[in-house]
């Protein structure tokens, strides 16, 4: 039964980390302490919950994002908490950005034994590009490494940010067994390994000092951001809690301030504490009051209160094909609302589509009912076109919210079904995924007729193909992964177009000038029009850029995609009685091959910033074997007693490169790798490539 609560009580956040930080662990305590579940799901059990799918529960570690709701009361009022468990592995990332782009908040999960880590930092900046308020969970205080204030100071250094702790750990590693609130002067004491039984008494006379001197950095903090808290902070007035809360929540929902609280998740301390923050620091879908969308008609900007009121308009993000019901279309809903049986506009794609039923998730289990409202998350059945980053919206008030960008895949690697039944499995299973993965692409060499699958790293490709497998049951056999290359020009070159053929009756004629420059690294493609006069017809020119579109898809130096290009058409003619679009699209791929052959084309590879951590003594051998690989070594720093190696390194150097580190470090060392760049490849480099490629 779908419990009301008032707009103002709803918390849509999501929990976000980087890998093994203890994000789903943090969920499963959520849950329990929440009533939502009676017997805590432990990860490494494999029986977590939110980790439902069968690969998440062998490899214990979060691969799709999963959604739950649960309740929470604070001083007599009932919260509701729509949560998103995230994944922490780089290859996964697109999960991360969906999630965030739809979330009104988020708790960030930091181990406390390393502190800030490198994909901390990425969805640190995935969160900053959403302005997503933030509070730190700093977790795994009772292992053994466990320190809150290095953590603490790893965030201020390593994400520039003013971060404050609002209660402080007592007690550390094995003894670590409850937290001094700063806000209360309170000890919160847990009595037992369950964490059931807090205990709040007074503060411990060794932690005295340590109270007075965070307190008194929480209320500076918090004062610099309210300035009627300044003055009675200047005056040495007292500040009540309630002020002091007032005010934190306003700092945090601003952006000027984020919480640091301390537990740990598998110990069961402090997650009810967190509980009680995310309720009272971060925002409800009224503390933004207003959505930014376009007006369909008019292509202007228009503006939504978040408020049922106010006609119906939501985003998709995130697709799951369900073997009972079929396509599920996770949605958040910013004004409006939405009910069973209505229909309702696609303006993404300007198609209506029917709203069959409506479900709230609880991972991988759903409740039907019977409306979403603003504010709310929750999935829908029956959309047939519609997909991740649609605008679904009111009929009658059409609005287009902002999509969602994703990166571009850097790994591939062929798949060739066994059978001809096994052909058309794999393509119901291509379909399906990509669907449900806006990350996963899919391409068929014209040349060898291979179907060539791409994703974000190597485990997100062996998870899609053991999904395969397991859930379509097709049998095929892998290539090894390969790096997806791309090309690029780095001159301007110039050059004609001419498609002419002549048959019975009407014949074919399109001819176009092409003017190519080199776009900024990252730009990707541009086309414009610079026809003066009337050379070529408006109506041909959209031939045109389709055709150079069709070109970019295989370069000239050894068939990779081309990328960062500007074309302009400037010049050219045409035949009153046989010109065609099919004529100018063929001059504009005639046109754009020639002048890609004169403009300098190179290859490019993807860049990936490579994070090492490992045992001092074997720094030498780390550098060395990095070096090998063409590594370019930015910094190396010491985090507890361990080193840290920051690299970037050409991906296709990288296969293999786990196993090398643990060989190296006796299995002491770990490392973690995401995508930076895109690089001009060396030359004696190129023409392996260009080799293994022809």
């Amino acid at each position: 039964m779908k419990k009301t609560v008032s707009l103002k009580n709803i918390r849509n956040i999501g929990i976000i980390a980087h890998i093994d930080a203890g994000k789903t662990t943090t969920t499963e305590r959520i849950l329990y302490y929440t009533g939502k579940t009676h017997k805590i799901g432990e990860v490494h059990d494999g029986a977590a919950t939110m980790d439902y799918m069968v690969q998440e529960q062998e490899r214990g570690i979060t691969i799709t994002s999963a959604a739950t709701t649960a309740f929470w009361d604070v001083g007599g009022v009932t919260y509701r908490i729509n949560i998103i468990d995230t994944p922490g592995h780089v290859d996964f990332t697109a999960e991360v950005e969906r999630s965030l782009r739809v979330l009104d908040g988020a708790v960030v999960v930091f181990d406390g034994k390393m502190g800030v880590e490198p994909q901390s930092e990425t969805v640190w900046r995935q969160a900053d590009k959403y302005n997503v308020p933030r509070i730190c969970f700093i977790n795994k205080l009772d292992a053994i490494g466990g320190d809150f204030y290095m953590s603490l100071d790893s965030i201020d250094e390593r994400l520039g940010v003013n971060a404050v702790a609002i209660n402080i750990p007592v007690g550390i590693e094995n003894n670590f067994n409850g937290v001094i609130d700063l806000i209360t002067g309170k000890y919160i004491y847990y009595a037992n390994d369950k964490g059931t039984d807090m205990q709040i008494i007074d503060i411990p006379d060794e932690y005295k000092e340590s109270y007075e001197k965070y307190r008194k950095l929480l209320i500076e903090k918090v004062a610099e951001t309210d300035d009627k808290l300044l003055n009675k902070y200047l005056s040495a007035e007292d500040i009540t809690e309630s002020e002091l809360e007032i005010a934190l929540r306003n700092a945090v929902i601003s952006l000027k301030l984020y919480p640091v609280l301390a537990g740990a998740s598998l110990g069961n301390k402090g997650v009810q504490i967190l509980l009680d923050a995310v309720a009272k620091y971060l925002p409800s879908p009224m503390d933004k009051a207003t959505i930014v969308g376009t007006d369909v008609n008019t292509q202007e900007k228009i503006e939504r209160k978040q408020v049922e009121e106010e006609p119906f308009s939501a985003l998709v993000f995130k697709i799951v094909m369900d073997e009972h019901v079929g396509k599920l279309s996770f949605v958040r809903v910013y004004s409006g609302s939405v009910k069973e049986g209505s229909f309702i506009y696609n303006s993404t794609t300007g198609e209506r589509e029917r709203v069959s039923r409506i479900m709230l998730m609880h991972a991988n289990h759903r409740e039907q009912v019977e409306s979403l409202a603003a504010g709310e998350i929750g999935a829908i059945i029956g959309f047939k076109s519609t997909t991740t980053g649609h605008t679904i919206c009111d009929i009658d008030n059409p609005i287009l919210l902002e999509k969602i960008v994703f990166p571009e895949p850097v790994i591939s690697m062929a798949i060739e079904p066994n059978t001809k039944q096994d052909q058309e499995k794999l393509s119901i299973a291509i379909q399906k995924l990509a669907e449900e993965d806006p990350t996963f692409r899919v391409v068929t060499n014209p040349e060898t007729s291979q179907t060539i699958i791409s994703g974000m790293g190597e485990l997100h490709l062996d998870i899609l193909v053991d999904r395969m497998k397991r859930e379509y049951k097709v049998e095929a056999k892998i290539g090894k992964p390969q790096v997806a290359y791309r090309e690029t020009i780095t001159t301007e070159a110039k050059c004609q177009g001419k498609y002419i053929k002549q048959s019975g009756g009407h014949g074919q004629y399109g001819d176009c000038w092409l003017k190519l420059t080199p776009n900024e690294r990252g730009k990707g493609y541009e086309f414009s029009n610079d026809i003066k006069g009337a050379l070529i017809p408006n109506e041909y020119i959209p031939a045109i850029n389709k055709g150079v579109e069709s070109a970019m898809q295989s370069g000239v130096v050894a068939n990779y995609p081309v990328v960062d290009v500007k074309v302009s058409v400037y010049d050219g003619s045409y035949h009153d009685v046989d010109s065609s679009e099919l004529a100018f699209k063929m001059a504009g791929i005639i046109a754009f091959k020639d002048a890609m052959k004169l403009a300098n084309p190179v290859i490019l590879e993807p860049i990936m910033k490579v994070e090492v951590v490992c045992p001092e003594q074997s720094v030498g051998d780390i550098t060395g074997m990095l070096a090998s690989k063409r590594a370019v070594i930015e910094e190396m720093t010491m985090r507890g007693n361990a080193k840290v190696v920051v690299a970037k390194v050409p991906l296709e150097s990288m296969f293999g490169f786990v196993q090398e580190l643990r060989s190296i470090t006796s299995g002491r060392g770990s490392s973690s790798m995401e995508f930076s760049h895109y690089s001009i490849v060396p030359k004696n480099v190129e023409g392996e490539i260009i080799k293994g490629e022809k």
